[in-house]
């Protein structure tokens, strides 16, 4: 039987990515890998965030080589595509093992830009890029980070066909009170699509702790989605956060524990 926590992912970034940011204090020394440990999870997603890491990315195959699962972002926080970034997280592929995928982080835009533009990447890009992604016979899966806000962009469906798997956030700790309808909205729009749900351990978006009731309320939706078969995993943001002492991170390291040792089980 599949153990719930091996559905389980850390968001990871370099000691101190997120140091005097949205209301954190500092300095973070932990490192992604050890962020994993701390919360006991075999799964990462590593994201670039102040231009780190930056490529190329040599000693990661074996920094990253204890975890069984390695998603790499091509699209950093803010939608910024830096040059050649395919190309070294396509070079770190074939020598990693252990990467299945690959993400676009903050990819759609807030709104359409003066040229309609409502993602990093055109549609027609997107499929180039997804064909890129078949290394030797090897497929690695094409992932997004998806936010309450872009529920409302328009033709959104159409830029989410060539992804294979969707990640969804909730920015602003508020809006976790209406997690179940909105996610109701999100399987409306990709029925067909496989997603996981991204728990914030802050909030972003108000610069301010969050609260343990949030904090439960979205961990325990999650787990109850992942029994019934709605979402296929959970992530924790983020690795860089998981020293500075907050009580949203020490609860879901004890909240972990907890569940840590029951079988996933669906019921449809």
């Amino acid at each position: 039987m599949t153990k719930i926590k091996e559905r389980f992912w850390i968001w990871g970034h370099e000691a101190g990515s997120h140091d005097n940011r949205w209301g954190l204090g500092g300095p973070s020394k932990i490192t992604p890998a050890e962020g994993a440990a701390y919360l006991d999870m075999s799964n990462i997603i590593m994201v670039r965030s102040k231009g780190k890491p930056a490529p190329p990315f040599e000693q990661y195959p074996s920094v990253l080589g204890s975890l069984k699962q390695v998603v790499w972002s091509i699209v950093s926080p803010g939608g910024k595509i830096e040059s050649g970034e395919l190309d070294a997280v396509l070079d770190l592929a074939r020598r990693a093992p252990n990467m299945c995928g690959v993400i676009m982080d903050d990819f759609f835009k807030a709104k359409p830009d003066e040229k309609g533009n409502i993602a990093a990447y055109t549609l027609e890009e997107l499929k180039a890029i997804k064909k890129r992604l078949v290394l030797d016979g090897r497929k690695l899966e094409l992932w997004v980070t998806f936010y309450t806000a872009n529920l409302d962009l328009p033709d959104v469906g159409k830029h989410l066909k060539p992804c294979d798997v969707m990640t969804y956030w909730t920015w602003y700790s508020k809006d976790l009170n209406d997690l179940e309808q909105n996610f109701e909205r999100l399987e409306k729009l990709v029925p067909s699509k496989r997603k996981l749900l991204g728990c914030y351990m802050w909030d972003y978006g108000d610069k301010k702790p969050l609260s343990i009731p949030l904090m439960e309320h979205q961990c325990n939706l999650g787990l109850k989605w992942l029994r019934e078969g709605r979402i296929e995993g959970m992530i924790f943001l983020a690795s860089c956060i998981c020293d500075m002492g907050l009580e949203a991170v020490e609860f879901t390291r004890k909240w972990i524990q907890e569940v840590d040792e029951k079988s996933l089980c669906k019921h449809h």
